[in-house]
């Protein structure tokens, strides 16, 4: 299947990075028992009814802009399209290039129930700039977490309190969903250096389109600045990634991510990584 995306001159084409799946497009049993871990069937990937390439469409839409490639999404997908929403400078741009393509297109964040209060002020900034109304996903409240697991859980097992809190309910959010786009950029890590812009996610069982994979934070400054879309003011204060409370502190020395799980051997919640 073909998305009828211009043909790039190859001498001038830039190497593409791998794509989600470097296999063909067999399916595979990954938990011995016929389901994907998100609780859907395993499935061949398709795109209208058809199974396609992984890698050929990864490769087509590399080629995209970040516009191009959210309206081929749209195209493509829509109604069954969710836009991932952290709040963060990534999110405003993309909130304000789906909005602008398709009013009807849905965001959706993960309420951990420990964001900063700056976070949430965000999401009602953008609330009312784009008239979107956000659906929430949340985990089990804190109460029952303590209950279950002990105090602090964050403190000595910060992968298990990431689950509760994002990857659990990041599965209810994309349960009806064939594609979910995510704001992650190759730029924000040497963990993400390789992301391609859209691709088949194994993890949740669906496409993911990263349509920022390739843009420089001096793009994602300008965009924002020039069509004055609301942002997290926690950027203005040293904090270039923004999570939970407890797990994000201002940048250190080693790069924009260095901020989130200070002191453990973590990078990523489990939802991009």
């Amino acid at each position: 299947m073909s998305l009828q995306v211009a043909a790039r001159d190859p001498q001038t084409a830039t190497p593409r990075p791998r794509p989600f799946d470097d296999d063909s497009a067999v399916a595979e049993n990954t938990n011995g028992n016929g389901a994907h871990p998100n609780g859907r069937p395993t499935r061949l990937p398709m795109i209208g009814g058809e199974v396609v390439d992984p890698a050929a469409v990864s490769a087509e839409v590399e080629q995209l802009g970040a516009a191009e490639a959210i309206a081929l999404a749209i195209e493509r997908f829509h109604p069954d399209l969710r836009f991932a929403t952290s709040f963060q400078k990534t999110s405003s741009v993309i909130i304000d290039f789906a909005h602008g393509i398709e009013s009807g297109a849905q965001f959706f964040y993960l309420d951990t129930d420990l964001l900063f209060d700056e976070t949430y002020a965000t999401r009602d900034a953008l609330a009312e700039r784009y008239g979107i109304e956000f659906l929430r996903f949340s985990g089990m409240s804190l109460e029952m977490q303590e209950q279950a697991y002990g105090a602090s859980l964050w403190r000595r097992h910060p992968d298990a309190c990431c689950g509760i809190r994002k990857v659990e309910p990041m599965r209810a959010a994309l349960s009806e969903a064939e594609c979910w786009v995510s704001g992650i950029r190759r730029a924000d890590s040497p963990a993400r250096a390789g992301a391609a812009k859209f691709g088949w996610d194994k993890r949740f069982g669906l496409w993911k389109l990263n349509p920022l994979a390739d843009w420089t934070d001096e793009q994602i400054w300008n965009h924002i600045r020039e069509n004055k879309v609301p942002y997290n003011p926690l950027h203005d204060q040293g904090f270039p990634s923004i999570g939970c409370t407890h797990c994000t502190i201002r940048q250190g020395a080693d790069g924009a991510r260095s901020g989130r799980w200070a002191g453990f051997d973590k990078t990523e919640c489990g939802i991009n990584g």
